[in-house]
């Protein structure tokens, strides 16, 4: 037998049946029953086929902060990740340094006295620490609280983790403050979280003291943790405050903030949990259980963050002053009617006459001058009526988007 013929009859031998490429059917869980993939995912994909097909939007829709950090806070992330022994794993509470860093930062700015070592908890994005906090504390059955319109995240976190999400409606007349007097009539015996979030998201609505104080008073008479979410306080807005700073606010909530929109850092991912240190070690049973902490250079570089000066602010609400007044001839360009002494990182409108909602004139925007805003229904079906409008591009680029809507005429 010649050594070809082994060569073929050893390749026959060993040979492997073809694998089929059909993928196996699963069941999804039944906690993601209801649960959609997240609005801005869906359409971020829409825009870019856009672009492909030689669109190239201008997308004024998503909060994401284009400034970049302050050049002290890329100098510290720098330096501290080329030094070899900065890679490992973390304390599952965080680096001491940035938990004292959030402590003296709520003193600054919201007149909070946090223990650094017990009532800080740093978190991989604050958006990742409502699924904690729901993960925490709901059990089936269990009731939450949310803000329509609010952060869509707020409901699907809650659903997931099983609980039942009743909406409480906030409107243009009341300020966008919770009605409680309503809240008063209804069932909150299997309440058990409500969330909210102030300055507001979407309206741009500042709290009050005299808001904070009702908040607390009614989570005590009901027995509801109050979570409030806090990452919009410093952008256009000369009195950060933190609900915390209600007397016995730390008996009945918690608060998250982040570094994503007032320092720039969206994509570092870097939140902050305060609360009593019951609260603390609570989440922390769940948390630590999802991650192993976060890489040490990012967590040195945000407490540089934390440490920065007043101006730093100050420079950065000046770029968004300047876009505002864009935004807002945009608006007026669109017939749409606002308050102009909200905050944030948006402007929050009022659709005009003749479009069924901010879907309507949302769409007609992108697909006939290739802008992109985004339709208030998202938030809520308070929002129905709305759009919202994103800072977090250049002044020149909302120039062109009104150029390019000027084209188009607004025949409804």
């Amino acid at each position: 037998m010649s050594k070809e013929t082994i060569s073929t009859q050893t390749t026959t031998a060993n040979a492997v049946a073809p694998v089929t490429s059909e993928v196996i059917e699963m069941t999804v869980a039944k906690r993601l029953e209801g649960i959609g993939e997240y609005y801005f995912s869906q359409k971020l994909r829409e825009i870019d086929d856009l672009n492909k097909a030689g669109k190239q939007v201008i997308n004024l829709g998503i909060g994401s902060p284009d400034l970049p950090p302050h050049p002290d806070v890329i100098k510290t992330l720098h330096e501290e990740a080329v030094k070899p022994g900065q890679h490992g794993y973390q304390n599952y509470k965080g680096s001491p340094v940035l938990r004292k860093a959030v402590a003296e930062w709520y003193k600054r700015w919201y007149n909070v006295v946090l223990d650094a070592d017990t009532e800080i908890l740093p978190l991989i994005g604050s958006k990742e620490g409502i699924m904690h906090i729901c993960m925490t504390y709901l059990n089936p059955g269990d009731t939450v609280l949310i803000p329509n319109p609010g952060y869509p995240t707020y409901m699907s976190a809650a659903k997931i983790a099983g609980a039942n999400v009743e909406a409480y409606t906030l409107t243009k007349e009341n300020n966008w403050y919770p009605d409680f007097s309503a809240l008063e009539k209804t069932d909150l015996q299997k309440v058990k979280l409500m969330f909210v979030n102030y300055p507001q998201m979407p309206t741009g609505q500042l709290p009050s003291q005299d808001l904070f104080m009702q908040l607390v008073a009614f989570a005590k008479k009901h027995h509801i943790l109050l979570v409030h979410d806090n990452p919009y306080s410093f952008i256009l807005n000369d009195t950060p405050a933190s609900l915390l700073s209600v007397e016995g606010a730390l008996d009945v909530a918690i608060e998250l903030n982040s570094l994503s929109k007032s320092h720039n850092m969206a994509g570092w991912r870097i939140g902050i949990l305060a609360g009593a240190r019951q609260r603390i070690n609570e989440v922390l049973r769940f948390k630590s259980n999802m991650d192993s902490g976060m890489f040490l250079p990012l967590q040195l570089a945000a407490a540089k963050a934390l440490q920065l000066p007043a101006s730093f602010h100050k420079e950065v609400n000046a770029v968004y002053s300047g876009r505002r007044r864009k935004v807002v001839d945009l608006l007026n360009l669109l017939q749409c009617t606002f308050d102009e002494s909200q905050v944030g990182l948006f402007m929050w409108a009022a659709i005009p006459q003749g479009y069924k909602d901010g879907y309507a004139l949302s769409d007609k925007v992108l697909y006939e001058s290739n802008v992109f805003i985004t339709p208030g229904g998202i938030f809520g079906s308070a929002g129905n009526g709305y759009i919202r409008i994103s800072l977090c591009s250049s002044e020149e680029k909302i120039t062109d988007a009104i150029e390019r809507i000027k084209k188009i005429g607004l025949q409804k």
